[in-house]
């Protein structure tokens, strides 16, 4: 008897993986490396000490969220690892993590840049631009991942759990 395959098993963790990526890389090269900006750099601009202080503390908490996101998104990944009927496609796999990536651009966009007013992606001339731009480039991943996953539907050949090895006797 054929078993069901389970797209979802290889997408959810995907998914949540590319969140996390997508975090990190806006935490440690937006705030950490070019320090263009801080999780609340615009409620509390980072002018002395005490204020970077504050600004790295909620950096830090941000970087904690991305973290538990990173570490659901492996977990999930290794509980597919154990299903035989998830059919283990690169495609399928790598339009996950994009969608993940860009549905993180689009919502902390929305939400901090736009809604909040947290912060913006590069503050002063044209920050605007660098805010519209960055939700153009989650758009595009997400697009681009969604475009992937359906490739992907085509990759239908489950993965084979291996066997252990049999001792004998």
């Amino acid at each position: 008897m054929s078993e069901r395959l389970h797209r979802g098993g290889l997408i959810a963790p995907g998914a949540l993986l590319g969140i996390g990526m997508g975090g990190f890389l806006d935490g440690i090269v937006l705030h950490q490396i070019l320090q263009w900006h801080h999780m609340l750099s615009s409620v509390v601009a980072p002018v002395d000490v005490v204020a970077i202080k504050y600004n790295m503390v909620f950096d830090g908490l941000f970087h904690a969220f991305t973290w538990v996101i990173t570490a659901m998104g492996i977990a999930l990944l290794w509980r597919a690892g154990q299903r035989s009927n998830v059919p283990w496609s690169t495609r399928t796999f790598g339009g996950s993590l994009a969608l993940g990536f860009g549905s993180f651009n689009l919502v902390e966009g929305v939400i901090d840049h736009h809604l909040l007013r947290l912060h913006h992606v590069h503050p002063g001339v044209n920050e605007f631009g660098w805010d519209v731009g960055f939700l153009i480039f989650g758009a595009v991943l997400v697009i681009g991942g969604w475009a992937l996953i359906w490739r992907g539907r085509a990759d239908t050949a489950p993965r084979a759990l291996p066997r252990a090895p049999q001792r004998v006797h």
